[in-house]
Parts: C-alpha cells; structure tokens; sequence
C-alpha cells in the first residue's frame, strides 16, 4: 500500500482546504508514491520522534503540527527544525501534517477533546463563510433525474444532517443554434422555446471542479448553460472551537477537578470562578484566546482552550469560568484521532502512536 492512499483516507476526513492560510499542512517530506511500511502518529515532529519510527520501522510520520510553518533558507542542522528534516530525508521518511484542517472539521481534535469530557449536543463555536457554493443549471425534464442524481452523487446537496438537498422549478428555456449545431432539441437556425427544469443546490467549493465535470459529462445539451453563486452562508460543520452541553451540571470546583482528571495534568491556569454551577461548555484545542468573545455570546458557563497570556483573562470579566490547560495539554488526544481514521479503512496495516512526549514546556 502506498503512503498516498494514507493521505487520501486522512484528507477525506479533514480536507487540506480547510487548512488556515497561515498553516502548512500536507506531506512535508517523502514521497506519496513509496511503499508504506508503517505509520508512527505524534502530535508534533521532533528529532526523537523520527528515532522512534527507525526503531518501530516506520516510514510515514503523521503530525498534528507542521515540522516546518515557513521555507528554510539552510539545512545546515543549526535547529532542531534543521535537523528533524535532515533525519528524515537521509533515512527516507515521509513526515506528513494534518494540522488546521483537522481542528476545522466537525469531527476532529475539539470532537475528540468533547468526548473526553462527556459534551453532547456538539455545536461549533464559529463557523466559517465563504466554503459553500450553489450550482444553478437548466435541464430537459426528460434527464432531469439523471442529472440530480449525479450532482448528488459527485458531492452537491448536503446541508449539515440533509442529503440530496435542491430546489427544482419549471420554466420555459430558449436558443438558436447556428450552422455548426448539433442541438439536443430543436433545429440549427430556428428559436426553440423548451420546457426546462432549473435546477438549484449546494455545494462545498472543493468539489467545484468534479461537481463541473460530473455536470458536463451526464447534461445531454451540446452547450450546458449554468451558474455559480459564492455564498456567505456559515458552514455549521467547519470552523474553529465547539460548545456542547455536559449531560450533569457542575459545581466549578468540581468541574475543574474534571479538567484536571480528563488532561491528565497536576494543575490549570484559570480565571476567578463565577459562582454559578457549569453545563455549556466551550472548547478549542491549542490557542483559542480569537474565540473568546464567541465563547461569551453562546452563554457558555465555561471556555476551555490554551495560551492566553496575563492581560487576556482580565477580558473575561467574570463573564465564565476560562480555564487554559496548555497547549499541548489540549492537543494530546490528536493523534487518538489518526488511529482511527486509518485504523478503520486499513485494519491490518501497522500503526503506532507515539511514545515520544514532544511537550517543549515543563513543570516542577
């Protein structure tokens, strides 16, 4: 198996799309085309970790962060950066990044992180604008079916738990065709006036390009005439952070104990508590101080996230309890996430989560 079916398995869930435009995510180092021998998963890649896959003979690293953010100018193994991509080069190790983009999607690292915690009712916090697209085109009654069907098929048509979503409204098309025509009603040189289907739906916009195709390929006009709208329309299962319910309310003393318990960590940073008991609860792995007025506005009694620095809890006003428990605190569930993507289409390839603490920051 090559390591690119990996990365396809990996991209379905949480397409490169998604990625913020700041992230570098996607195969770092290798090849897609090589032969994988074993996946090693980490939520970062460091020059340990590349020990690691030697040993368990590894030669695909999937990370939740990127090795690398911006171009190197050097290789000259001055970094650990530096040194990282050296290791993995000479021993012909693919390093791949499945970062922002898994944060994005509705069932990534904050789904993960809410199941830790028993969040249900799962919403996410901001959704993003601007992915989705509708396709408006016009088609005989006689392949309007065939048409649907395979615009569903290719991708259109799905708004949060709805599939096969369109709107269909009749209406008279009309054309005239010149000498070198080959209409599929009608005569070259004469006006037709035809029944005509419009037809409407939804669609991400990295499917603009298949959903083209598929259109062309199934419309049985010689010329398809159709329209493309970028929308504003929020996307409820793409964007940054997630707020569900915990399924019995806390006391604060209580539910910070929880946090303690679920990150596996000996103590939190945390706001001045409310006095008022805990049920929706915000969260975002690793930073999500952007989030916080959007935490606020949903009424959530809690935000859970990581990297504030001293000036930020004051805008919190006691308007909830914010608790940071650390970047890599928060993350650490990640690569949990990765086992069972490839885990569930590839149930006899080799894999392995990583032993390599990767944490750059210590306690005493």
């Amino acid at each position: 198996m090559t390591i690119e079916k990996i990365i396809s398995e990996l991209e379905k869930f949480a397409p490169i799309s998604y990625q913020e435009d700041y992230d570098n995510c996607g195969l770092i180092t290798g090849n897609k085309f090589w032969e994988a021998t074993a996946a090693l998963l980490t939520l970062d890649c460091t020059e340990e970790v590349v020990d690691e896959a030697l040993q368990k003979k590894c030669n695909l690293i999937v990370a939740h962060h990127p090795i690398l953010f911006s171009g190197l100018r050097k290789i000259t193994g001055a970094s650990y950066i530096e040194r990282t991509i050296i290791k993995a080069i000479k021993n012909d190790i693919a390093i791949y990044a499945c970062h922002t983009n898994l944060d994005n999607v509705k069932l990534g690292v904050n789904k993960k992180i809410a199941e830790k915690l028993g969040l249900v009712d799962l919403e996410i916090l901001l959704p993003k604008k601007n992915i989705l697209k509708k396709l408006v085109t016009f088609v005989p009654p006689s392949h309007h079916q065939e048409v649907l069907t395979a615009l569903f098929e290719a991708g259109a048509g799905n708004i949060g738990n709805y599939e096969s979503c369109s709107f269909n409204s009749e209406g008279t098309g009309t054309f005239k065709g010149n000498s070198l025509s080959k209409p599929f009603l009608g005569k070259p040189h004469e006006l037709s006036q035809e029944k005509e289907i419009r037809l409407e739906t939804i669609f991400e916009s990295i499917n603009e390009k298949t959903l083209i195709r598929t259109l062309l390929k199934v419309h049985p006009y010689e010329e398809v005439a159709y329209d493309i709208y970028s929308l504003e329309t929020d996307h409820m299962q793409v964007g940054s952070g997630m707020v569900g319910i915990l399924t019995s309310e806390m006391d604060e003393l209580s539910f910070l104990n929880h946090v303690k318990s679920t990150f596996k960590v000996p103590f939190i940073k945390h706001t001045q508590k409310t006095g008022k008991n805990i049920k929706k609860v915000a969260i975002c792995g690793g930073s999500g101080q952007f989030l916080l007025k959007h935490a606020l506005k949903t009424g959530a009694n809690a935000f859970i996230t990581s990297d504030f620095k001293y000036h930020q809890f004051f805008d919190v006003e006691n308007g909830l309890l914010l608790i940071d428990t650390g970047h890599f605190e928060s993350e650490q569930f990640t690569p949990e996430i990765f086992y069972e993507i490839i885990q569930k289409k590839f149930s006899t390839f080799a894999i392995h989560l990583s032993k390599i603490n990767t944490n750059p920051v210590n306690y005493f």
